[in-house]
C-alpha cells in the first residue's frame, strides 16, 4: 500500500490520556500524528513559554531540558507499546524509562517549536522494550537515542 492510500491512524489528547498516566505539567505528547501497532508511531509536543521548566532553564534564553525532550519520547514509546499490547494502563502496573543508550542533542528546542516525535520498536523481549526514539524541529534532529522501557507490575 502507498503513502497516498494508506489510511493514518491518529489519537488526541483525550486519547493519550487513556494511554497514559501523566498529566499537567508532565503530560509531554499533545498529539499522536500516526502510528501502526508493533512498530512506529509519530507524534507532537507544542513548547509555550506557560510551562513551568521555562522560569528556571533559562530566564534570560528559555531552553527546554534534554531530559524532558527524552522522556517526551519516553512518553510515545508508553502509547505505542500500550497500542501494541492493546491495553490501557491500569492501577497495578507501571510502564517505567528504564534506560537511555546513544543520546545526542543536537540543538536547543525553545518556546514556539514544535517537537515531532518518532519512536520506532526495535525489539520486544517479555516485559522489556527497546526503541530507536529521534525528535525533531523544522525537520531537524534536535536529539536521538536508543530508549528501553518496562512495564512492571506494582502490586
Amino acid at each position: 500500500m502507498n503513502e497516498e492510500t494508506r489510511q493514518m491512524s491518529t489519537l488526541d489528547i483525550h486519547e493519550i490520556m487513556k494511554h497514559l498516566p501523566h498529566r499537567y505539567p508532565f503530560l509531554l505528547v499533545d498529539r499522536v500524528t500516526d502510528y501502526k501497532v508493533g512498530e512506529y508511531l509519530y507524534a507532537i509536543k507544542n513548547v509555550t513559554f506557560n510551562e513551568p521548566c521555562f522560569t528556571g532553564h533559562f530566564p534570560n534564553r528559555p531552553v527546554m531540558p534534554g531530559v524532558l525532550v527524552l522522556e517526551a519520547l519516553a512518553q510515545a514509546t508508553g502509547i505505542l507499546a500500550f497500542k501494541t499490547l492493546g491495553e490501557l494502563p491500569d492501577d497495578n502496573s507501571l510502564y517505567y524509562f528504564v534506560g537511555i543508550d546513544k543520546a545526542r542533542f543536537k540543538k536547543t528546542v525553545e518556546p514556539g517549536d514544535q517537537v515531532e516525535l518518532k519512536v520506532t520498536l526495535l525489539k520486544r523481549k517479555r516485559t522489556m522494550w527497546k526503541f530507536d526514539a529521534v525528535a525533531l524541529v523544522d525537520g531537524k534532529v534536535v536529539c536521538s537515542a536508543e530508549l528501553m522501557c518496562s512495564k512492571q507490575n506494582i502490586i
